[in-house]
């Protein structure tokens, strides 16, 4: 049954819950229920910190009763994508799920059949159900890649040896400089409080840069600079920046001396002695469209002003060789020595399964739900750099997110390992948010059998044959963990599940029952839970369910690598020399150019000098937005009052098309094209434009998207280290003329 809560009117309950739809916050909400139903959203209003939720929290109301709900399981009756269901019992649709799987694997072998799962709304069930799962049933192709930042955790992981590399959000009141690159918690949230932080520590007298293609939210509320600057060069300025700091002899050499190996092979490189070409700010001018000036300026204060955090946001990393922004961004914390301390920052990415803000949590892997061996994968050795790098690399025959739809395609015949019949989809809108939507719908419309997670009808969901409803968080129970400060936090059970939708935990159970495995799971989920939370440190369970959060009694902001800043010698750090390491052998004995050991700009595929720019001369980023997460809240009435879909684009380049504010445009490349309304704006540079990405997929009879979605027209390519491109396309703009 649901919450009690409290009674705060007759028979009106307040029920306390956390937020966690994956979108970089988890903010307390008070729900207001009567009669089994949510009538009201209010959020924190106690003792400071507060963890008040943004406009998306506040209007999950109608999330829960979103029209779009799938509460039923559902049998495909059209052609797929037609969008065409039927009811079904919940003894069909899993009896079905049950048999595709045996008979796919029986027919096929085990690795024809591809799990593809992502967190949907966060919670510590999110994980591991449906691995173990499909693990238990003879094994399945896993699929590699952290879509948010697979390239700062790979940086983190070559620097420091782990990805525990932030400090909590409360730090920031006590910098001096902050340098926001790429970074609009505004908008995305990243780590609940970053905002209220930070106008705090400007209120201090902090000052704040903001490195970014737009004007964004946060830059205006909070920046005193804004500094625009080219998709994908962001490496670039940061190693002219290192230039000047070198050359004016403003880096911290004792800093470097005592904790860092690999300066001198970084300094070569900077200075133009490995390749001829020294890195100044007049050479990264030309790249970044950033002027020299500029670039020192920023440069000289981020080297003299202490204490100092360059916060590296995922956006530049979600570039075609994004690696080196995250390397380059961590190599420049060393040089200035703003590591291990309070005010400071790392510029590293943690990971937000299992870390996020970058306090850390015990582990965030469900006690009893862990993973185990798959046996596709029994053969095949990993990497050889450790567990951390096959985490996040992935082992054979893994496949990377961005080749999926290629991999499906193509199979054996295309030098994969298997040729791939049966897709396993888990709270991932997959065809909505990975590049190049139109090459995922033709894999889709190949597959034998389709089964997905769901809380609603998306653009993947309507490709399924069985769709199997999932509750949202305000009608299951389960933990979370705070973003950006040292907090957990408990969904509480606000309401009873809509319809038949079930969690996803008792859908493996069921799942496993019908597929006859045994000990898939010994505890029910309700001890699952409290043996989970008491790993976290919970002292008092039902105080927990209480209240909702646990905060950690602190004396301090939690400051990564302290421990190693402030005793190095009995704290290394975790790389193989107990360093940072700024030059990586692991990085280096790949002998791959394109992976250097040393931080380095590379040009991006789809730069502005590609030859395809002649025919496709704008750059395409595809940003996060203030009303949706990823593509959640997408169809929110509320919602969409307050932003349109609709892409930014700068009056210079607006003129040259003959484009007005509000005008019907086709953006457009080789792998799509998008019909969408323009906003023009002096807030987003020349030659850039901004597609929001999350709006839902809904290709027309001739293949052109009217949704909005801006994987129709990304690049299915991906970094050596893994990084996806997001940001890295070119497209072009033309007016749609209209009649009469």
């Amino acid at each position: 049954m649901s919450n009690e809560g409290k009674e705060i009117a007759g028979d009106e309950r307040l029920v306390p819950t956390v937020c966690s739809s994956h979108c970089g916050g988890a903010c307390l909400l008070k729900v207001h229920v009567k009669d089994g139903v949510i009538r009201q959203i209010e959020t924190d209003d106690g003792e400071e910190p507060q963890l008040r939720g943004c406009l998306r929290g506040r209007a999950y109301r109608q999330r829960v009763y979103d029209p779009d709900r799938v509460l039923y399981p559902m049998k495909r009756v059209g052609a797929k994508g037609e969008g065409k269901f039927e009811r079904v019992s919940w003894d069909e649709a899993l009896d079905r799920v049950a048999g595709e799987v045996k008979r796919v694997r029986d027919t096929y072998g085990p690795a024809s059949i591809v799990l593809a799962p992502m967190p949907g709304d966060h919670s510590t069930f999110s994980h591991g159900c449906v691995e173990r799962l499909l693990a238990m049933a003879g094994g399945y192709t896993a699929v590699w890649g952290i879509t948010s930042f697979q390239a700062g955790i790979m940086a983190s992981l070559a620097t420091y040896g782990m990805w525990y590399t932030d400090n909590t959000r409360d730090d920031l009141v006590n910098s001096r400089l902050i340098i926001l690159w790429g970074w609009n918690p505004a908008d995305t949230i990243s780590g609940t409080n970053s905002c209220w932080y930070m106008a705090q520590a400007r209120e201090r007298g902090t000052r704040i840069v903001s490195v970014d293609p737009r004007y964004t939210d946060t830059a205006v509320a909070l920046a005193d600079q804004w500094i625009p600057i080219r998709p994908g060069t962001d490496s670039a300025m940061l190693i002219a920046m290192a230039y000047v700091m070198i050359t004016e002899k403003l880096h911290d050499q004792r800093f470097l001396d005592t904790y860092t190996v690999g300066f001198d092979r970084f300094r070569d490189y900077v200075l133009g002695e490995e390749d001829g070409v020294p890195k100044t700010p007049t050479w990264a001018e030309d790249i970044t469209g950033v002027s020299s000036d500029v670039i020192e300026q920023l440069a000289r204060e981020y080297a003299t002003i202490k204490p100092a955090a360059l916060i590296a946001g995922i956006a530049p990393g979600r570039t075609a060789y994004g690696e080196q922004f995250h390397r380059a961004a961590c190599t420049l914390a060393a040089m200035t020595g703003n590591i291990g301390i309070h005010g400071g920052d790392a510029a590293g990415r943690s990971w937000e399964s299992i870390v996020v803000g970058g306090f850390p949590f015990p582990e965030m892997l469900m006690p009893g739900l862990e993973p185990l061996p798959n046996p596709v994968e029994a053969e095949f050795p990993g990497r050889g750099w450790g567990p951390a790098y096959d985490a996040v690399l992935g082992t054979q025959p893994r496949i990377h997110w961005v080749k999926l739809a290629d991999a499906i395609l193509k199979g054996k015949a295309g030098g994969y390992h298997a040729d791939y019949k049966l897709l396993y989809v888990a709270h991932s809108n997959y065809i909505n948010q990975f590049p190049n939507s139109n090459k995922i719908r033709k894999a889709l419309e190949s597959l034998e059998f389709i089964v997905t997670e769901e809380q609603l009808m998306t653009p993947t969901a309507r490709y399924a044959d069985i769709i199997l409803p999932v509750c949202t968080f305000m009608e299951r129970n389960s933990n979370t963990v705070g973003h950006g400060s040292a907090f957990v936090g408990s969904h509480n059970k606000v309401i009873e599940p809509l319809g038949e939708s079930k969690s996803m935990f008792d859908i493996s159970v069921a799942l496993a029952e019908r597929m006859g495995i045994t000990g898939f799971v010994d505890k029910t989920a309700k001890e699952l839970l409290q043996e989970q939370a008491a790993r976290f440190g919970v002292p008092d369970y039902a105080k927990f369910k209480e209240e909702a959060i646990y905060r950690y009694p602190l004396p301090e902001p939690y400051v990564a690598f302290k421990a190693q800043i402030d005793d190095p010698d009995n704290n290394p750090f975790f790389t193989a020399s107990g360093k940072i390491e700024i030059y990586s052998q692991q990085w280096a004995d790949e002998n791959n150019p394109e992976f250097p050991p040393v931080p380095k700009y590379i040009e991006t595929w789809e730069s502005r000098n590609d030859p395809m720019s002649e025919k496709y001369p704008l750059q395409l980023i595809t940003t996060h937005f203030k009303r949706r997460t990823q593509s959640q809240f997408d169809n929110l009435p509320w919602l969409r009052e307050l932003q349109r879909q609709a892409i930014l684009m700068n009056p210079e380049d607006a003129r040259a098309r003959s484009v007005k504010d509000g005008d019907l445009v086709r953006v457009f490349n080789d792998r799509g094209a998008v019909v969408i309304p323009v906003e023009v704006t002096e807030r987003i540079m020349p030659g850039v434009i901004d597609m929001p990405q999350g709006a839902w997929y809904a290709p027309d009879k001739r293949g052109v998207d009217r949704g909005g979605c801006a994987n129709t027209l990304t690049n299915d390519e991906y970094s050596p280290s893994g990084a996806f491109a997001y940001n890295t396309a070119l497209v072009e703009v033309e007016k749609i003329e209209t009649t009469g």
